[in-house]
């Protein structure tokens, strides 16, 4: 039983993890549904503020028209007083005191719905300001990851790439060498050509009588009788 509770243990562990590597691993889209849920969430507390406000206008409404029908039932008691007649002004006093239960209620619910809608403004401003804030760390956030993907994207290739690199090397030395060796022999081959035009052009010199001309038998003894004479 122990270590059937040690495996259970090992598997609730093991799914953990797995649930933590899948929110790690989609963090950013995770957090830009929350800040779209809190935007909803957002939308309708402005509805129910405005429902909030509506209903204390119309409780100022009530209070104002209370206090403006209490003003006139004053008014008549007091006219009521001048006649001499106590009862009709009596009647008219209960009517006021009944005023001023209602306008002591509508008065109250103003109060409440005035606080309400002020705490609720209050938050709902706040929240703007905080979703606003959680915009601005996603753009952040996304641009964060867009860059490091590249980097990754970039190092990865490199690192893959670079014995290709290398190789890619040692074909362009390979390249060089046999371009090199090509010039030499261009350069060879217009030196002979060279060198066969003079040795031509010597002849034909030797042949015209023209220039050094070699040493012959007949001219060295042709020289020696001048010399005796």
């Amino acid at each position: 039983m122990s270590i059937f509770k040690k495996i259970m243990t090992a598997i609730r562990g093991g799914a953990s993890e797995a649930g933590e590597a899948i929110i790690d691993a989609n963090a950013t889209r995770i957090f830009e549904q929350e800040i779209r849920d809190a935007e909803n969430h957002l939308t309708k507390a402005k509805r129910d503020l405005t429902g909030v406000m509506a209903e204390q206008m119309s409780a100022q409404r009530e209070v104002t028209r209370l206090k403006k029908e209490i003003g006139e039932h004053e008014g008549y008691a007091g006219q009521a007083l001048e006649k001499g007649d106590e009862t009709l002004a009596l009647a008219v006093a209960e009517k006021i005191a009944t005023l001023e239960s209602e306008l002591m209620t509508q008065q109250q619910a103003h109060d409440s719905f005035a606080g309400n809608a002020n705490r609720l403004k209050e938050l709902v401003k706040k929240s703007e300001r905080q979703v606003s804030e959680h915009k601005r760390q996603l753009s952040m956030v996304k641009t964060t990851e867009s860059v490091q993907k590249a980097t990754s994207a970039i190092t990865d290739n490199f690192s893959s790439s670079n014995s290709k690199l290398l190789s890619a090397k040692d074909s362009l030395e390979r390249i060089k060498a046999k371009q090199q060796k090509f010039d030499d022999k261009m350069k060879a081959a217009e030196v002979l050509e060279s060198e066969d035009s003079d040795t031509s052009l010597a002849a034909q010199l030797k042949a015209a009588g023209i220039g050094s001309q070699e040493s012959s038998a007949n001219s060295v003894l042709d020289r020696i009788k001048a010399k005796q004479k």
